[in-house]
């Protein structure tokens, strides 16, 4: 059984967030029998920034970014018995939505949203936006993230099913390591500068550094070499995949800190957060609706409304404490949201789906 996957990019993280998730469900549906292509473009530097080989659990096609290497990758949807085009490819993604018209009558058809509020507010104010039409021709949407206010939204336009497939962790590629000295701070955040996030950043993370002079910040991303900065602040520029646990494991406390869009939907847990607790982190997390069905606040995780709140765990927290917490951490995300459990979920949905299409056919 083969699947066809259109999305950003499997071998690079640069400026792309859902490469972990990529390569976490797919690696696991490839374990359970799926042979799986991932087509990537050349773009964005992000093959000139990879931080994992081409992995043998699947086929990596990277195309070069043109009109016409777009309409040869997307004509080989036709192989595939499962054909998934992913949000925010972010080059020709309206025109390789027609990979759905080119995959076989008794393919299923799939768009997996990895940013499910930012694509919900682009085409709610485009009636002739691309993504209707095939919203409505198509078998399946499936989301890393959103509860009940995204689903309900995607099926309002006219999807069949929309299902959440949430973030998780891979315990083989995220968990513990002996801290290192150039990671260590009282509280890490590692997020690219994104406008949608900018201003949370700063309530969440800069202002509280401001009003900690006595404490260490540390600051991973792309993007923030021109951001003025507490002087308790070490920005270090991009952080590659390879260094995220030492990066978890070698400060007092972690801070995620979500996206507008996602923060609004809520039941969006960011990567970051299984990657932090996949690696014992004691983990601050901004609050947003739902983040008790992953993580119980005040044991598991520490929840904060505002900097202010962030700034009072990061005063009363001790080392044993944010042990504690991180080790419990840990036990929850390896008992319930490891992607082993996320794709016996992908994979039980690919296959009745599948059977269903074929035993109608067959009638």
């Amino acid at each position: 059984m083969k699947i066809a996957f259109y999305g950003s990019s499997l071998l690079s993280a640069y400026w792309n967030g859902a490469a972990t998730y990529y390569r976490g469900m797919l690696r696991e549906l490839a374990a359970r029998g799926w042979e799986v292509t991932f087509y990537e473009p050349d773009a964005f530097d992000r093959q000139q920034h990879r931080d994992i080989d081409p992995p043998v659990w699947a086929t990596v096609v990277v195309w070069d970014n043109t009109p016409g290497a777009c309409r040869e990758v997307v004509a080989r949807a036709a192989d595939a018995d499962v054909v998934v085009k992913a949000s925010g490819v972010g080059v020709f993604d309206d025109e390789l939505l027609t990979v759905f018209d080119h995959a076989r009558p008794d393919a299923l058809t799939v768009y997996w949203d990895v940013d499910a509020p930012a694509t919900l507010a682009e085409i709610r104010g485009q009636p002739e936006h691309p993504l209707r039409r095939a919203l409505r021709e198509i078998d399946m949407v499936l989301t890393y993230g959103g509860g009940p206010p995204v689903v309900g939204a995607f099926e309002a336009l006219g999807a069949r099913m929309c299902r959440p497939i949430y973030n998780a962790l891979d315990p083989t590629t995220h968990h513990p390591v002996e801290p290192q000295a150039r990671f260590a701070a009282d509280l890490s955040l590692l997020a690219n500068r994104l406008p949608d996030r900018e201003a949370r950043i700063e309530g969440f993370f800069i202002e509280p550094a401001a009003s900690l002079p006595d404490r260490s910040f540390l600051l991973g991303g792309n993007g923030w070499h021109d951001k003025p900065l507490p002087a308790n602040v070490r920005a270090l520029g991009h952080v590659g995949t390879a260094d995220h646990n030492a990066f978890n494991c070698s400060s007092l406390a972690v801070l995620n800190v979500s996206r507008d869009s996602m923060a609004e939907n809520g039941f969006s847990p960011a990567t970051r957060v299984f990657e932090a607790a996949g690696a014992g982190a004691c983990l601050i997390t901004d609050h947003w609706e739902g983040i008790d069905q992953f993580l119980k606040p005040g044991e598991e995780v520490l929840v904060a409304r505002d900097g202010r709140e962030v700034a009072e765990h990061l005063a009363a927290l001790t080392p044993e404490r944010a042990r504690a917490i991180g080790e419990a951490a840990r036990r929850r995300v390896l008992a319930e949201h490891t992607y082993a459990r996320r794709a016996d979920e992908a994979d039980a949905l690919f296959r009745q789906s599948l059977a269903a299409r074929r035993e109608r056919s067959a009638a």
